[in-house]
C-alpha cells in the first residue's frame, strides 16, 4: 500500500471512528455501514474529482488488503510455533 493510500484509507477509517462508534458491526449490514461513511466519501470524491462508486470500491479495496497486512502482522508477533494450517 502506498503512502498515499494509506492517507486515504486512514481518513475514512478515522471519519469511521467517529459515525460508527455506536454500531454493532455483525448486526449492521455493509450496505449500511458504508452509507454512514458516504459524507466523507462524497467529500473525496469533490476533491479528487472520482466519482464516488470509484470511492467506495478503492475503500473497500484497501480495507481488505489492511486487514491482510494486519494479519501478517499478528501471525510475525506470534511467530512460527504458531503458525498453523487447517
Amino acid at each position: 500500500m502506498t503512502e498515499k493510500e494509506r492517507n486515504f484509507i486512514n481518513r475514512i477509517n478515522k471519519y469511521a471512528e467517529d459515525v460508527l462508534k455506536d454500531i454493532d458491526p455483525q448486526k449492521t449490514h455493509v450496505s449500511e455501514q458504508l452509507e454512514k461513511l458516504r459524507p466523507i466519501m462524497q467529500e473525496i470524491s469533490d476533491e479528487t474529482g472520482m466519482p464516488i462508486e470509484d470511492i467506495f470500491i478503492k475503500y473497500m479495496d484497501l480495507a481488505s488488503e489492511q486487514g491482510v497486512e494486519a494479519e501478517q502482522k499478528y501471525r510475525e508477533d506470534l511467530g512460527p510455533d504458531f503458525d498453523f494450517k487447517i
